[in-house]
């Protein structure tokens, strides 16, 4: 009897403790862009025939099936996005934050971080959005305090309730946001690992043991920011687009456990939604965390009343985007991993199109970022609405002027952030240059030409680029006080359109301008 009595006792101090273990299923999304109508396999817009044959992925729509279907089979689930909803597509030109509002607030968000394309049209577009939307909005490595549209609004971190247990959420954005948008003067970004640190420790001292961080600060930030601090149990990745999983073109494993915290990323534009199942035990320690993204594919039925509200959004845009403009022989290659790496396709053309537009006015030098490449174009009739996808950001050209050494400073920054695919990788036209990554940033390049020359750097060269880069975007500061500027030019997208309709069927080509040693 007493055995039996002990195990008994044993079985009801385990049924205890199992009882004390809370399940959470994440659900997350990141770098959305605007992409609330289906997109292509090159992240592209997707014609409703190309729908309707199965061969396009994400939208809102399927967006809000899979999130249901995810909550139905799930008892205690929360959503997250991990920033730059903002940005990419004529609905964002049109509506701001207003559509991105709405949709959020439909699909059920429970927060988001502050990704740099929120600060694109400065802090009063991003104020408004967050006054539409029905959840908390967070930044922490930051200070606001000076800017009138953000002070008493934007949060470091906040604590929601679910299922009877406190859960802790911290934004992080960009500590570079300042040189990636249009922040304004008045906000400060600061360190990421300082800054999400101070706020565990002030969440733990409340009693709250389980972390949340939801970040737009990069796959390599977020590994930073998971060994350097502590306290921190699950990382929602973005602003690099990763993917994680066991798929074809993941980066690294799904989730990422570095030091204890589960770092998760789901691509981007809404072509995947990530799902964590996490058991967490009494104290807030994770003692089982697994999942993937979802794809988004036509396995997913899309939602008829969210198609027929985006149908309705759409119709202001049509006359813009279903406009054929001209014709290209192949696809056009806009990836990220190209654009950002090499000399890639559309880049080429890009600055290409920039330096034919603005040679007879003593132009030498045409210098793109590739983080403005933001999609790539199938082979066929070009509509205004995809190259609008390609170059949404309504830049401007600019014109000016920089010593030979100036521009081999653009070029090192362009180079200096390599590794981690920063979007200051420079395409050009009207010249070549050598590149080494393995080198120290600073130090990375070599055989600049110019016009077949050895480039000068005493001498005076004509460049054009486009606005933000003129103005320091992406790290050209060294542009900021370039002589006879001149940044009022014609629409980017406009420029590439038409360059494109004069040359079709355009055939995309690279030439080895830029060269990898």
């Amino acid at each position: 009897m007493i055995r039996l009595f002990s195990t008994c006792a044993a079985l009801a101090i385990t049924a205890s403790a199992a009882s004390a273990d809370y399940a959470l299923t994440i659900l997350h999304t990141n770098d959305f862009h605007a992409r609330f109508e289906p997109i292509s396999k090159y992240d592209s817009g997707c014609s409703a025939e190309d729908n309707a044959a199965g061969e396009c992925f994400g939208g809102s729509a399927r967006l809000v099936t899979a999130v249901e279907e995810a909550r139905a089979r799930n008892e205690n689930t929360v959503l997250f996005d991990g920033g730059d909803q903002f940005q990419g597509t004529l609905f964002y030109t049109y509506y701001k934050g207003k559509l991105a509002a709405e949709m959020m607030n439909k699909l059920g968000y429970d927060g988001m971080t502050v990704g740099n394309h929120e600060f694109d049209d400065g802090p009063e577009v991003l104020a408004g959005f967050m006054d539409a939307v029905e959840f908390p909005v967070l930044m922490s490595n930051a200070d606001v305090s000076m800017e009138p549209a953000l002070a008493d609004k934007l949060m470091k971190s906040t604590v929601i309730e679910r299922n009877g247990e406190k859960l802790g959420l911290i934004g992080l954005t960009p500590q570079n946001t300042d040189e990636l948008a249009s922040p304004g003067d008045k906000v400060i970004f600061t360190d990421p690992v300082d800054a999400v640190q101070g706020e565990v420790d002030k969440l733990t001292a409340e009693g709250v043991n389980k972390i949340i961080v939801l970040s737009h600060s990069g796959y390599a930030v977020d590994q930073r920011v998971a060994s350097e601090t502590t306290g921190v149990d699950v990382i929602v990745g973005g602003h690099t687009n990763t993917l994680l999983g066991d798929m074809d073109g993941a980066e690294g494993p799904y989730p990422t456990v570095v030091n204890g915290t589960q770092i998760l990323s789901a691509y981007a534009y809404g072509k995947f939604l990530g799902e964590l199942n996490v058991v967490f035990d009494d104290e807030g320690n994770i003692i089982s965390a697994s999942g993937a993204p979802i794809i988004m594919d036509a396995a997913v039925t899309e939602d008829a009343p969210t198609v027929e509200r985006i149908a309705e959004a759409a119709k202001p845009l049509e006359e813009i985007r279903s406009k054929v403009v001209a014709e290209t022989a192949e696809a056009i290659d806009g990836d990220r991993s190209s654009c950002r790496a090499m000399e890639c396709q559309m880049g080429t053309l890009i600055a290409d199109a920039m330096l034919d537009r603005v040679k007879d006015q003593g132009i030498q030098i045409a210098i793109q970022n590739g983080g403005g490449v933001r999609a790539s174009i199938d082979a066929g009739e070009v509509t205004m609405g995809e190259v609008l996808t390609v170059l949404p950001f309504q830049n401007t050209l600019s014109t000016f002027q920089v010593t030979g050494q100036t521009m081999i400073d653009a070029l090192e920054n362009g180079v200096s952030e390599i590794e981690e695919g920063g979007g200051r990788f420079p395409q050009i036209a009207g010249m070549s240059f050598v590149f080494d990554a393995s080198a120290e940033p600073g130090s990375r390049v070599s055989d600049v030409m110019v016009g077949g020359e050895p480039i000068d750097p005493a001498a005076t060269y004509g460049v054009v680029s486009n606005n933000y880069v003129r103005n320091g975007g992406d790290g050209y500061k060294m542009f900021r006080d370039a002589e006879n500027a001149y940044d009022f030019g014609p629409d980017l997208a406009d420029v590439t359109a038409e360059y494109i309709a004069a040359n079709a069927p355009y055939t995309p080509y690279t030439d080895g301008r830029i060269s990898a040693k």
